[in-house]
């Protein structure tokens, strides 16, 4: 599929750290440095540019500067302020926080969908048929 899009002309953006999963979701993964070099999941994201903010988000919080980022340094620095308030990454792989932080947000995601299911599911809706049929109900008693 990506050599019939490149044959007609269309660019097709690739990330550093961002693979296509066969049922169209995006991953992110990054070798982790203060892991021996251990691949690091970082999850799975429903757009490229989702799953190459995580990337960029643990490669800056493991490297530095020195990182090799798909966005600017200040986009990531931006998004990282977020999750410093999030928790403490002190004593821990950054990119295990950064996953951490990830699979958190989509299980609030989750639970609030399924939240709004439950009320759904709850849910009575009753119609006013008119006074005289509450009457005669009323009377069969």
């Amino acid at each position: 599929m990506n050599s019939e899009r490149r044959e007609k002309g269309d660019k097709v953006q690739q990330y550093v750290g961002v693979r296509k999963r066969p049922w169209g979701k995006f991953a992110a993964e990054i070798r982790d440095s203060t892991r021996k070099g251990k691949r690091v999941w970082l999850g799975t994201f429903n757009t490229a540019e989702e799953a190459a903010l995580a990337y960029d988000q643990a490669s800056y919080s493991m490297r530095g500067s020195s990182s090799v980022v798909n966005y600017s340094v200040e986009t990531v620095k931006d998004s990282l302020n977020g999750i410093r308030q999030f928790g403490n990454m002190d004593g821990e792989s950054p990119a295990l926080a950064i996953k951490a932080m990830h699979k958190l947000q989509r299980m609030s995601l989750s639970s609030n969908s399924s939240e709004e299911n439950k009320q759904q599911k709850d849910l009575l809706i009753l119609e006013d048929l008119g006074s005289d049929l509450l009457e005669e109900l009323l009377s069969s008693w």
